[in-house]
């Protein structure tokens, strides 16, 4: 019989290194936006994203001529075009494009984990999809939560639940760490109400008080999309099966 594999859950970038090395796949989840709307971007046609970490490589990549998407705390930085909202990347003329983003802490987290052996991108939008895929491949898998500035936030924690209720209701999977354990119990607390489980969370108010309600509503809704964005040599592509 074949050993199980492990689903964990990693509450923040800052606490990746205690996780590091012990999984063939990283899942990086930034709910509330960057990871939602890499999802929608490839949704919509992009050809790549290429994530950077820095404000100072993005506006590099700008001086190039790339099109780039720089978001901090919420906002698009000034001398950018866009930041990290869904609904600039359902934009036709992005169809077959390369783009280059830098957010708050979704793109933080691809660059601490970018040396895993696979990076894939996990949002609502993509879960169950993501979540075939990830039982399938019969490896070890461990959700990163990109957080809010490292701490722990619960929208991304609430989607690395799912994914690991998912994969241990298959009995293919085990999870030992608490932070797994509790994750799956948030999501299950949630599973019926995302939108109204999250209201009064932290980085909902943060984005409500920008009048970002419509993006919000749109990262909470499950699976609108079956694109499952991976990391191949340093630039996000949709998966081929």
């Amino acid at each position: 019989m074949n050993r199980r594999k492990r689903i964990e859950v990693c509450f923040t970038p800052g606490e990746y290194d205690y996780f590091k090395g012990n999984f063939e796949i990283v899942v990086v989840i930034d709910v509330l936006r960057a990871t939602s709307a890499i999802c929608a971007a490839f949704d919509n046609g992009i050809k790549s994203i290429i994530p950077v970490p820095t404000v100072e490589e993005a506006m590099e990549y700008k001086a190039k001529g790339f099109l780039v998407g720089a978001e901090r705390k919420g906002q698009i930085v000034e001398g950018f075009d866009f930041g990290n909202s869904p609904f600039s990347y359902m934009n036709p003329d992005f169809k077959g494009k390369e783009v280059v983003l830098s957010t708050t802490n979704g793109t933080k987290s691809i660059d601490v984990a970018k040396d895993a052996e696979m990076l894939v991108i996990g949002s609502f939008l993509n879960l169950e999809a993501l979540c075939e895929w990830l039982e399938k491949q019969n490896k070890n898998v461990l959700c990163l939560c990109s957080g809010w500035q490292d701490k722990f936030n619960l929208e991304d924690t609430i989607c690395g639940g799912a994914i690991t209720d998912y994969l241990l209701a298959t009995g293919k999977f085990t999870s030992v760490e608490d932070s797994s354990i509790s994750a799956k119990y948030l999501y299950l607390s949630a599973k019926n109400n995302y939108f109204g489980f999250l209201k009064s969370s932290s980085h909902r108010s943060r984005l409500k008080k920008l009048n970002l309600n419509e993006d919000i509503k749109y990262c909470l809704t499950p699976n609108q999309t079956r694109v499952i964005p991976i990391l191949k040599d340093g630039k996000l592509v949709q998966l081929q099966e």
